[in-house]
């Protein structure tokens, strides 16, 4: 999940909400149709943040193991739900838990490597993929931009 929210774009909610028959593999497209929230300890579904379905691209390396995650499962079930169920993935805690577990252990590498949120995940997909020469309005995916034009210019630059 940590390397699909580095690569698509999609915000939380709606990978989480993500059913199996939303992946075009074929196309290598994820259909954003939905976004499930946590409202009073439930899920909610509503439409996705720009209340529009989108297709956004998801980069080939992560094919198979989409793919393994959906093996056994129904066109309805959640890519990144547990087995066949409605268990939507619940956000990460910001204190403890898995993800502050996994950003330790990449501070013990790297002394220097962030403190970062699932979020920021979105913007690290967008960096890559305007590095890589897609265009920025086709990356920002909705009227109100998280990536606006004139901020973009230190991804650009030569490291």
């Amino acid at each position: 999940m940590v390397e699909f929210l580095a690569y698509t774009v999609l915000r939380w909610g709606e990978t989480t909400a993500l059913r199996v028959k939303n992946l075009d593999f074929s196309r290598r497209r994820v259909n954003v149709h939905q976004k499930a929230v946590g409202v009073g300890g439930a899920f909610v579904l509503g439409t996705p943040k720009s209340h529009q379905s989108r297709s956004v691209p998801f980069p080939g390396f992560l094919s198979t193991p989409l793919k393994d995650l959906c093996v056994g499962k129904a066109a309805s079930s959640l890519v990144f739900g547990t087995g066949t169920s409605i268990a939507f993935v619940r956000p990460p805690d910001s204190r403890r838990g898995w993800w502050m577990a996994a950003l330790k252990k990449c501070q013990v590498d790297d002394p220097n490597f962030p403190l970062i949120t699932p979020h920021d995940l979105r913007h690290t997909a967008a960096s890559l993929a305007i590095s890589a020469g897609a265009n920025v309005k086709a990356v920002q995916g909705d009227a109100r931009a998280f990536l606006r034009s004139d901020d973009t210019g230190y991804i650009c630059r030569p490291l």
